[in-house]
């Protein structure tokens, strides 16, 4: 059984990951457009009601209790100047969710198109136009690994301080804190993940993007590290956790949260169209923008790249990351319920199909790349089951056709769609495109 080792403490995975197709047990899907009793969806009409029955069993078996709203948004202007040689507006906002001001924060960077048509400028900041009565513009909202500063050169850009980082486990002072040294990382194409910056905002996007561990702490089991750091951050905000309970609040569910207030943040930006906003993220942060976009009805689009298991693949495939993976290497992941299901996938009343069915009838195209671990086939698999209730609702599913090639997109649809790469782990610029492409077809932007 494989072993890693990180942070001085080695970790075991409970059950080996399935990599045979002939392995795969026969299972059986629960049906999205049936009702707990038995009952069949009949129409459009009965959607909503059965949209919140699947929510709320997401919420009691595997996710957790979505967070409340929160008691106030006071939003500070920060910062305010141009980047990309004047092509964009660059601001920093601060949010506060108190009344009184007190309690956890977080900043976010938003970067919005200048000079684009329709587009005026006015007055000045440090010499520098800005915009003034812009055509809005739709923003595409997603959660950073290691600071807002990694997607900029620019030493405006703050790093903020006491962020627990698990990509920073050097030794002595500042360990598991963001760096500067990583200014600009995403600009790099030695990363991953190169952040094409210029390209979206050309596309005519606004970017949104804030610190997921800024949000809570993202503290693995198989680093050694204390799990009770992860409730912490905005985890304050809400009332303690209950340990009698199996549905307390989970970090992904609190990084969801911080998406939503992202979009909150948005409705307050005159440039921006808070109507016409894409949810997307990578790995841990698509699980995060999936469950956003699913409880959050006013994200118009989302596109999860690369979720693993816990994400789009279907747990009863029982091929890649399993349950008994997920639950012991990442249980702030998950509420407590979702464990029993640990080497019993078989007997889930629901699975990760429902979840990209709450969707509808907004638009989702679902993002994989070619590692088994990740299961792209269990992805296609639960697109292809989620379709009919795109269709139920009178509108486009995933089109016709068997599981696609790499960087074939003919499984595309106008309002679903699913789509693989070969190549490495990250979002790349092929998935940027594709995200573009899709995004422009579903708000009907080209």
């Amino acid at each position: 059984m494989a072993e890693a080792k990180q942070g001085g403490a080695i970790w075991t995975p409970p059950c080996e990951p399935n990599y045979d197709e002939s392995k795969v047990p026969p299972f059986t899907l629960p049906d999205p457009l049936a009702f707990a009793d038995g009952r069949p969806v009949r129409g459009p009409a009965d959607w909503p009601a059965r949209r919140s029955e699947i929510l709320g069993v997401f919420a009691r078996e595997m996710y957790g209790r979505e967070p409340p709203p929160p008691e106030a948004l006071l939003v500070e202007l920060v910062e305010e100047g141009t980047t990309l040689a004047g092509l964009a507006i660059r601001r920093q906002y601060r949010i506060r969710f108190r009344a009184d001001g007190s309690g956890p924060w977080l900043d976010w960077l938003v970067l919005i198109p200048n000079r684009i048509q329709g587009m005026e400028t006015r007055g000045t900041a440090g010499g520098a136009p800005l915009c003034e009565n812009p055509a809005p513009v739709p923003a595409i909202l997603f959660l950073n690994y290691r600071g807002n500063h990694t997607l900029l050169t620019d030493p405006e850009v703050v790093v903020p301080e006491n962020v627990w980082s698990r990509h920073s486990r050097e030794p002595g002072p500042g360990q598991y804190k963001l760096r500067e040294e990583w200014r600009g990382q995403l600009r790099s194409t030695a990363v991953a993940s190169p952040l094409p910056v210029e390209v979206i905002l050309a596309r005519g996007y606004a970017l949104m993007s804030c610190c997921y561990t800024q949000v809570s702490p993202d503290v693995e089991v198989r680093c050694g590290d204390p799990e009770e750091l992860a409730y912490t951050g905005v985890f304050s905000l809400w009332p303690p956790r209950d340990a009698a309970c199996d549905d307390n609040t989970t970090a992904i569910g609190a990084w969801a949260w911080a998406l939503s207030r992202g979009l909150d943040l948005a409705e307050r930006i005159p440039e921006i169209d808070a109507g016409r906003c894409v949810a997307t993220g990578c790995s841990r942060l698509a699980k995060t923008a999936l469950l956003a976009a699913a409880r959050d009805e006013r994200f118009a689009v989302c596109v999860p790249n690369q979720t693993g298991g816990g994400g789009a693949p279907l747990a009863k495939r029982f091929f890649g990351e399993n349950v008994a993976i997920e639950t012991a290497a990442f249980p702030h992941w998950y509420c407590r319920a979702y464990g029993k299901y640990a080497g019993n996938e078989q007997s889930l009343p629901f699975d990760q199909h429902m979840l990209l069915s709450a969707i509808a009838p907004r638009a989702l195209l679902v993002e994989g790349f070619n590692s088994p671990w990740f299961d792209t086939y269990g992805e296609f698999q639960a697109c292809r089951a989620a379709s009919p209730v795109w269709e139920m609702l009178g509108l486009p599913g995933l089109p016709p056709g068997d599981f696609p090639a790499n960087f074939d997109t003919s499984l595309v649809g106008p309002r679903l769609g699913y789509v693989r790469r070969g190549g490495d782990h990250g979002i790349s610029g092929h998935d940027w495109l594709w995200t573009l492409d899709f995004a422009d077809r579903a708000l009907a932007r080209g």
